[in-house]
C-alpha cells in the first residue's frame, strides 16, 4: 500500500539575501520521504504526547504512522464516503473525524470499531477537533451549523447558525475549554463563546477561509484563505495587523513550530512557506503536487505535508549522530584477509598470495587518439601541468601524430594562445626531445609563415627563440674546438715508437697483430 521515494530538494538563498540562523535551522531537513495514499490527503494531526505519532486522513481512511514508520501502525477504515478532519485528543489516545455522509466517529487508538457515532449534519463534517477539557467535541459541517457533542453520552449539547456559507476551518482554545474559533466560505472568522451561545467577535477574511490558527498565547490568530495569509490581534478586538501575500495561488493550510512559534504556510501553488517572528519568509520547501494539509510535530522533528495527488511528504530533521553514522559508514573496514587471519598473521613461504589484477584506465589524451580526435588530445598534451612535470607525454603524443600522418592537421587552426614556443624554450635542447621538436617547428613556420608578426606575443617568444638558438650555436661551435684541441693532445701524448712499429706492420699481418 505504501511506497515511499527520496527526492532531492535544494534552497539556494537570493541573490543578496542573507542567510540567518531561521534559514539554517530550516535547512537542516533530510530529503523527503514520500507515501503514496488512497487519496488527496486532507488533514494531517500530530499526537500531542511522545511517541508523536500521526493520523494521515486521506480518501475513505485513516492511517497512524509512527515518526520513523513508513508503513501505518495503525488503520481506521470504517467510513462509507470520504473522511475528513481526524484529530487527536490532548492525550493522544482518541481520535475524532468526520464525514462525507454527515456522520462523526470518535475511535480508541489501540482499537479498530468506533467508540460513539455522533448523528445530526445533514450534509459533510470537514472539520472536527476536541474542545480543550477532552469531553467535548466540536464540528463544522456544510449544512452551515457547528455542533457541540458530549463525548461520554453521545448526545448534542448545542448547535448554532451564524454563518452563511460552507464551514472548513476550526481551532479550538487550549486555555479556555468554551472558547473555539471557525472559518467559512462566507469570508468571514469568528470567535463563539459556548457560556454566551454566540459569537463575540467577527473578523472579514476576504475570501474563502481554508484554514484558521491560534497562538499558543491566544492574543493572535491566522486565517488563510485566496492568496492572503491574515494576523489578527484578538486583544485589540480582531484588528488586522499583518496581511501577507507571498503565495501565488490558495493558501490551504497553516501550522506553527514548537521552536519560537515559527509560522508554516502551505498552498496550492506547491510551495511551503516558513515565516520569523517579523513574517518575513525565511525559508521555502518545493512540493511536488499542490498542498492540501500540513503540520509540524511538537518537536520540530518531522514536517509532513499532504498532496492532491495522493502523497504525503515526510521531511525529518538531522542530527550530528546521522552524519557521524554515515562518515563511519563510509570507512572502509579491513581486508578479508586481516578479518579472518588477524592482523598480525605472517604468511609461510609455500603460500602464494592471490592478487586481483588492477585495472588500467586510459588517459584522456589516449582516449582522445581513439576518438580520431587529434587536436583536442594535442590540446591535452599540451596543458601547463603535463609540458612541465611530464615533457615525455607531449613529445610521445607529438610522435605519435606524426606517426599517423595528423601531426599538420593537429597543429593548423591554432592562435596564439596555443603556440608550442615555451615547449620549445625548454626542451629543443633535450637529445630526447630535439627532433620531433624540430619537425613540428618546421610545420607551424610553414603554416603560419605569413601570420606570425601579426601577433606580438608569438612575435616576442620567436625573438627568444632565435636568441637562444643563437646562443647554442656559439656553444656548440665552442665545443667543437674543444674537441680539436683535445684530439690534438690525446694524439700528442701516444708514444712515438709504438706509433713507428704501428706504421711499419704490413697490410696483411694488421689483422693478426691487433688479434
Amino acid at each position: 500500500m505504501a511506497s515511499f521515494k527520496p527526492t532531492k530538494v535544494q534552497f539556494l538563498p537570493k541573490l543578496g539575501e542573507k542567510v540567518t540562523e531561521d534559514t539554517l535551522y530550516w535547512k537542516n531537513y533530510k530529503s523527503p520521504v514520500q507515501i503514496k495514499e488512497f487519496g488527496a490527503v486532507t488533514k494531517i494531526d500530530f499526537s500531542p504526547l511522545a511517541p508523536h505519532n500521526y493520523a494521515v486522513t486521506a480518501s475513505t481512511r485513516i492511517h497512524v504512522y509512527g515518526l520513523h514508520s513508513q508503513e501505518p501502525i495503525r488503520s481506521f477504515t470504517r467510513f462509507r464516503d470520504t473522511a475528513y478532519g481526524g484529530s487527536f485528543r490532548g492525550d493522544g489516545k482518541l481520535l475524532v473525524a468526520g464525514s462525507e455522509e454527515g456522520l462523526i466517529r470518535l475511535f480508541d487508538i489501540s482499537g479498530r470499531v468506533a467508540l460513539r457515532q455522533f448523528t445530526g449534519h445533514s450534509k459533510a463534517v470537514h472539520v472536527t477537533s476536541f474542545l480543550s477539557d477532552g469531553f467535548r467535541v466540536v464540528s463544522g459541517s456544510d449544512d452551515l451549523t457547528f455542533r457541540v457533542w458530549d463525548v461520554p453520552s453521545a448526545v448534542e449539547l448545542s448547535s448554532i447558525t451564524e454563518h452563511t456559507d460552507y464551514i472548513r476551518a476550526l481551532a479550538p482554545s487550549k486555555l479556555n475549554p468554551d472558547l473555539f474559533v471557525t472559518g467559512s466560505y462566507d469570508h468571514t472568522v469568528k470567535v463563539f463563546d459556548m457560556r454566551s451561545g454566540s459569537s463575540v467577535m467577527t473578523m472579514q477574511h476576504g475570501h474563502p477561509v481554508e484554514c484558521v490558527l491560534l497562538y499558543p498565547s491566544e492574543a493572535l490568530l491566522v486565517s488563510t484563505g485566496g492568496r492572503y495569509v491574515k494576523i489578527w490581534d484578538l486583544l485589540k478586538g480582531g484588528q488586522e495587523l499583518v496581511s501577507l501575500k507571498n503565495h501565488h495561488k490558495t493558501v490551504t493550510c497553516a501550522c506553527l513550530s514548537s521552536v519560537g512559534n515559527k509560522l508554516l504556510t502551505g498552498s496550492l501553488d506547491r510551495h511551503v512557506k516558513v515565516y520569523n517572528s517579523s513574517y518575513k519568509v525565511v525559508h521555502n520547501f518545493d512540493c511536488d503536487a499542490s498542498i492540501l494539509s500540513m503540520a509540524v510535530a511538537p518537536d520540530d522533528e518531522v514536517v509532513a505535508v499532504g498532496m492532491t495527488n495522493g502523497v504525503l511528504s515526510v521531511r525529518h530533521r538531522k542530527h550530528k549522530k546521522d552524519k557521524e553514522t554515515l562518515t563511519s559508514r563510509r570507512r572502509r573496514g579491513p581486508s578479508y584477509r586481516v578479518f579472518v587471519k588477524g592482523k598480525n598473521f605472517v604468511p609461510r613461504q609455500d603460500d602464494f598470495l592471490v592478487s586481483k589484477p588492477v585495472k588500467q584506465y586510459l588517459r584522456k589524451y589516449d582516449k582522445q587518439l581513439k576518438s580520431f580526435e587529434v587536436s583536442k588530445a594535442l590540446d591535452t598534451a599540451l596543458q601547463t601541468w603535463t609540458r612541465t612535470s611530464k615533457p615525455e607525454v607531449t613529445v610521445a603524443v607529438i610522435i605519435e601524430l606524426n606517426r599517423r600522418g595528423t601531426l599538420k592537421n593537429a597543429l593548423a587552426g591554432r592562435n596564439e594562445e596555443r603556440h608550442f614556443c615555451v615547449l620549445f624554450l625548454r626542451h629543443i635542447f633535450d637529445p630526447r626531445f630535439s627532433r620531433p621538436l624540430l619537425t613540428v617547428g618546421d610545420i607551424v613556420l610553414d603554416l603560419y609563415r605569413q601570420v606570425l608578426h601579426q601577433s606580438p606575443v608569438v612575435e616576442r617568444q620567436l625573438q627568444r627563440l632565435m636568441e637562444v638558438l643563437g646562443r647554442e650555436a656559439e656553444l656548440q661551435q665552442e665545443l667543437l674546438q674543444v674537441l680539436g684541441i683535445l684530439d690534438t693532445l690525446f694524439a700528442s701524448l701516444t708514444p712515438r715508437k709504438e706509433v713507428a712499429a704501428l706504421a711499419a706492420l704490413p697490410v696483411d699481418q694488421g689483422p693478426q697483430k691487433q688479434t
